[in-house]
């Protein structure tokens, strides 16, 4: 009993920190901006807007609700490579705090992983605009979009706990990490149609968690599909074995971040 009371205080103070750092977070993105918050709306929808007018006048890629199409892409990556982004440093822009407390260190990553799925869930009121804009009405396979929230924060999580720990001790990684996420913006189908990957590259896609989680935020909003089993049991595997993944890496290394920050 007593064991289980320390576990579950332990896990209380951990979510309040999270919760505390969340909420600073919030509030520094959004210090002296005139918009605030809307600006997580915005800022899709402007880059959608920017996106379609270039794809559309000089690729012409025949692809119908293309806005749509390329929001839902957009802001599904959007989620996993801000998390990873915000979380390179986690570990050594957190160092003062560090250095003073006794504090469980994976809750900087999580908690900026946490933080851009509040994002995220703003994002969502842009893609509900687009939808009103063209006229499509979502069905009730939008409730597959909780699940996918989950791979994709998971599989985020995973990335996020592996890259600030190697962050700790290469500085290159910060730097490395962002033309990484260039590279893989390119080599998934957030704005050009699969069909006009040669065989080579579809094959490539197979092994792209982010391909199986674009598409599956597709088939649920814009086409109006049911994901099977399989996508679904994909989609968790991809996540899951990331997320065990760098909570292993983080856990062996975590004891060394105090002499490298």
């Amino acid at each position: 009993m007593k064991r289980d009371n320390a576990a579950n205080s332990e896990l209380r103070r951990k979510w309040f920190v999270i919760t505390s750092l969340v909420g600073r977070d919030f509030k520094l993105k959004y210090r002296r901006s005139f918009l605030g918050v809307l600006w997580s709306v915005l800022n899709p929808l402007l880059m959608m807007c920017v996106l379609s007018a270039v794809f559309s006048a000089f690729f012409k890629f025949d692809i119908e609700n293309f806005p749509l199409y390329l929001i839902l892409g957009q802001i599904i990556f959007n989620l996993m490579s801000d998390s990873t982004s915000s979380s390179l440093r986690s570990i050594i822009d957190s160092a003062s705090l560090i250095k003073k407390i006794r504090i469980d260190k994976i809750v900087f990553p999580i908690e900026k992983c946490l933080f851009q799925c509040i994002n995220f869930g703003f994002s969502l009121i842009a893609v509900a605009i687009v939808m009103l804009w063209f006229q499509i009405a979502p069905t009730w396979r939008i409730i597959y979009a909780l699940p996918l929230v989950v791979f994709v924060l998971l599989f985020s999580m995973g990335l996020s706990m592996m890259l600030s720990s190697l962050a700790v001790f290469f500085r290159d990684v910060v730097h490395l990490w962002g033309v990484f996420l260039t590279a893989w913006t390119y080599a998934t189908p957030l704005f050009y149609p699969v069909s006009i990957l040669p065989d080579w590259m579809i094959m490539v896609e197979k092994f792209n968690p982010m391909f199986y989680f674009v598409s599956y935020f597709r088939d649920i909003m814009l086409y109006a599909t049911t994901p099977s089993i399989m996508f679904n049991l994909q989609c968790f595997g991809f996540a899951i074995i990331t997320f065990l993944v760098g909570l292993l890496v983080f856990k062996m290394v975590e004891k060394k971040f105090i002499l490298y920050i």
